[in-house]
């Protein structure tokens, strides 16, 4: 999946991803940075992402314009 990043708190690592195809928000599971090239997020950071079996996104990786096929780009 793939979206950007809504919000991020990087004391607590609670975070909201907003998915592009349907605009539904999905937490961040607790070890979705784990293993990631990220440290910590920045509000519209553009991801691609798996959901867990709660639900929550997890497994982040770098997204850009023209990887996710965004218009005009």
């Amino acid at each position: 999946m793939q979206g950007v990043v809504k919000s991020f708190d990087p004391s607590s690592g609670f975070g909201i991803i907003m998915c592009d195809s349907d605009l539904a928000d999905y937490d961040l599971a607790s070890d979705a940075l784990e293993g990631s090239v990220f440290r910590m997020l920045r509000q519209g950071q553009r991801v691609v992402f798996d959901l867990d079996d709660a639900g929550c996104a997890t497994f982040l990786r770098l997204g850009s314009e023209v990887d996710m096929g965004t218009p005009g780009h």
